[in-house]
């Protein structure tokens, strides 16, 4: 059975370590057992503010596999 999804505000976003310092990049937010990744140059909630919203387990076998 899959949870419901938490509500995301702003706040929660943050620069991923991944993203080059001195550009636009990709904002993550942790919430209980989901994760939401969403493009920082796109207003947040505006119309064109989409998110790829998946379980923390699965995103964190995705950073293990995408270690630097």
């Amino acid at each position: 059975m899959i949870n419901s999804l938490p509500t995301f505000a702003e706040g929660d976003f943050r620069k991923s370590s991944y993203s080059d310092p001195d550009r636009d990049c990709v904002h993550i937010a942790r919430r209980g057992t989901w994760v939401a990744v969403r493009d920082s140059k796109t207003a947040f909630n505006s119309q064109e503010d989409r998110w790829l919203v998946l379980p923390a387990g699965r995103f964190d076998i995705f950073l293990a596999q995408h270690q630097r």
